[in-house]
């Protein structure tokens, strides 16, 4: 942010007031984040209460994305471990469905203090592993997980009288396949109602980030939850069709592109497996006229900039009312000047690093397809990108018509 100077004036018609004038950028002292995050050389696969080794006998590096440096080793699940990933949740189901909600709430409640009791360690943890600024993961994405345990907990006992006359029960074993965007925080909205209803599950963490699922999984095991209820495998692509279409599963959730999302509608169409699918879009942020400027020029860079590729939480169109277009758009090139991209784990970031090369290649070609097409892009002469890592600079295309790939598809 620009910084100004006091520097006292004096002489004829001055004043003992200070007056400011602009100086030179000041650089902020870094301000990393040093809690430990206690990251394991290899993570082997969560099945049954237990950590195994994968039946492929295969591991893969999870890299930091904001220094290319490896940062753990990644147990790899083929349909092998999946499948007894399942048998543990099935066995577990039966217990685990008939415990009464008051018992089952005491596990959720357990692992939501567990979470707040090593918060900074897990932040610390998912942004080293994400490449989203530590102050996001610290004052949100952590306690919104932790919260989200306890409110599920509460719902445990609660369950009978939710729906008037209907009688709820769980399903059996729901297999679940989360996105990169929000590692724990995604696992939490996930898990906590599943188990709370009294389902068992099967959980496939991106293969990006899947640290601090299998962090959780410690977590888990000092709980006491029964061994089972919980399962975790990890892997890409043909480790989650392994998941969504294991014929134990009573229900899949996803959440991931909408082109998977068809994929897995038809593949389950015609079972009786049920599904909830929460897919990639297109969202836009709309201003009228009579819209707070400023307000509303924060309002979409703290939706955008700061959730860099996250974009299932954000906007990433922008309509504003044409009697304001030029002072908005000229407001935001100057809002994004001022931001700071860098180290995820200076407390003085703004916009940390993209979550992986891929990420960063896909977003490269997109933008790189909006100039080819014509769109006027704007990027800040100001910021220094690192020469480690996956940054981008922030960006702002202008001129775009519907018929740009960069209005219809999903850049993060």
């Amino acid at each position: 942010m620009t910084s100004t100077r006091p520097v006292p004036r004096s002489g004829a018609g001055s004043t003992n007031i200070p007056q400011l004038i602009f100086g030179d950028l000041w650089e902020y002292d870094p301000a990393p984040e040093s809690a430990d995050p206690r990251i394991k050389l290899r993570y082997d696969l969560f099945i049954g209460g237990r950590f195994v080794s994968p039946k492929s006998g295969k591991y893969f590096e999870s890299v930091n994305p904001a220094n290319e440096q490896i940062l753990t080793e990644v147990a790899l699940a083929n349909k092998t471990d999946v499948d007894l990933a399942y048998q543990a949740a099935q066995k577990a189901f039966g217990p685990w469905s008939k415990l009464p909600g008051k018992e089952r709430e005491k596990y959720l409640y357990r692992i939501a203090r567990l979470i707040q009791d090593r918060a900074r360690e897990f932040a610390v943890a998912e942004t080293m592993d994400g490449g989203k600024p530590i102050k996001e993961s610290r004052d949100f994405d952590i306690p919104m997980a932790a919260a989200h345990f306890f409110y599920h907990a509460g719902w445990a006992d609660k369950l009978e009288y939710a729906v008037p006359g209907v009688q709820i029960e769980p399903l059996g074993v729901v297999g679940q396949v989360i996105p990169w965007n929000f590692p724990l925080l995604m696992l939490a909205w996930k898990i906590a109602p599943a188990l709370a209803m009294g389902n068992t599950v099967v959980l496939k963490p991106a293969e990006t980030t899947s640290l601090t699922a299998l962090k959780l999984a410690e977590l888990l095991q000092e709980a006491e939850l029964p061994p089972g209820v919980v399962n975790f495998v990890c892997g890409a692509g043909e480790t989650g069709a392994a998941v969504v279409g294991h014929p134990a599963a009573a229900k899949i959730a996803f959440t991931g592109s909408t082109d998977v999302g068809k994929i897995i509608m038809r593949q389950l169409a015609g079972t009786d497996k049920r599904l909830t699918l929460e897919l990639g879009g297109k969202a836009a942020n709309i201003v009228f006229d009579d819209s707070p400027v400023d307000q509303a020029v924060e309002g979409v860079v703290n939706g955008i900039f700061f959730n860099q590729g996250h974009v299932c939480c954000a906007g990433s169109r922008l309509l504003v009312q044409e009697s304001i277009a030029e002072l908005f758009v000229e407001k935001l090139k100057n809002r994004i000047d001022v931001l700071r991209v860098g180290n995820p784990l200076d407390k003085n970031t703004d916009v940390g690093a993209i979550n992986s090369r891929d990420q960063l290649n896909k977003i490269c070609e997109l933008v790189d397809s909006g100039v080819s097409a014509g769109a006027q892009i704007y990027q800040s002469e100001a910021c220094n990108l690192p020469g480690v890592g996956f940054y981008f600079k922030p960006t702002i295309f202008t001129g775009v018509t519907q018929s740009h790939r960069i209005a219809r598809e999903d850049i993060g």
